[in-house]
């Protein structure tokens, strides 16, 4: 097992060589690298080198950071391209990992190459002026205040409402597992979303862009995808219909074939 050290903490995190452009995998809120295992396999059968990491406090990462900002995960991303020296790499973030990998992308520069956003939870989660999509910030201050109570419950809840197409109760009770790792402190980094804004810096990345969204999502609403696509200097959209948040899992092969077809467009 390899472990990132931050400093105020031990991120896990997985490298799989491969001679093709190295992918950054980037799990979703209170999830860990796990929910890519399928992803994945299609990614090293191609060719490619992926990296996937726990953010802090989910999975094998440590559980008693200070600090579970939307910042620090993305900093924790960009640290491990730089201990992996990758010169190059795509990055792909699915709901609060598209935040995260939104930042990570900003940061990295020129060494990112492509950015997938998978139902992700950019350039903002609440609605703002000139953005009327998702919920408001008090919408999620309280889900951060819904989850104390009874987390097994909450998670469960969860766990079934991420598919809007059947997968059956094996997968449910599999995410619901995944979820039940992560320790309270990474309930802050649901929490960051409430006034997180990349608006700025995802207009500014001059890379190319796939927006994933499903039209069932409950989690993170269409519009935000949408707006992610053509807000991007090279943003394009594709819409899985009667999907829900985890197109991964609903959509499988029609996901990974879409990936692998952007990832191809950069090398």
């Amino acid at each position: 097992m390899a472990y990132l050290e931050t400093g105020s903490g031990r991120i896990y995190y997985e490298h799989h060589a491969g001679p093709k452009l190295p992918v950054l995998l980037i799990h979703a809120w209170a999830m860990s690298t796990r929910v890519w295992d399928s992803t994945l396999s299609v990614l090293l059968e191609a060719g490619h080198e992926v990296i996937a990491f726990d953010q802090r406090g989910c999975g094998g990462s440590d559980k008693d950071f200070d600090d579970y900002s939307i910042s620090a995960l993305a900093g924790d991303a960009v640290a491990l391209v730089e201990r992996l020296a990758c010169k190059r790499v795509a990055v792909n973030g699915w709901s609060l990992g598209g935040a995260v990998a939104t930042e990570a992308a900003h940061r990295l520069g020129a060494r990112c190459k492509g950015l997938v956003l998978t139902c992700g939870a950019s350039p903002r989660y609440t609605r703002a002026e000139g953005f009327p999509h998702g919920g408001t910030a008090d919408d999620v201050r309280a889900t951060v205040a819904a989850i104390r109570p009874d987390r097994a419950t909450f998670f469960d809840g969860i766990a079934r409402a991420v598919c809007a197409k059947p997968v059956g109760e094996a997968a449910i009770g599999w995410m619901h597992s995944i979820f039940m790792q992560a320790a309270p402190g990474a309930d802050r980094s649901l929490g960051d979303l409430a006034t997180l804004d990349q608006r700025a810096i995802l207009a500014e990345l001059d890379v190319p862009l796939l927006s994933i969204t499903g039209s069932e999502d409950v989690f993170t609403p269409p519009g935000i995808g949408e707006f992610a696509a053509a807000t991007a200097r090279q943003g394009s959209l594709l819409r899985f219909e009667g999907c829900g948040h985890g197109p991964m899992f609903e959509e499988y092969e029609r996901y990974c074939e879409a990936v692998l077809g952007f990832l191809a467009g950069l090398e």
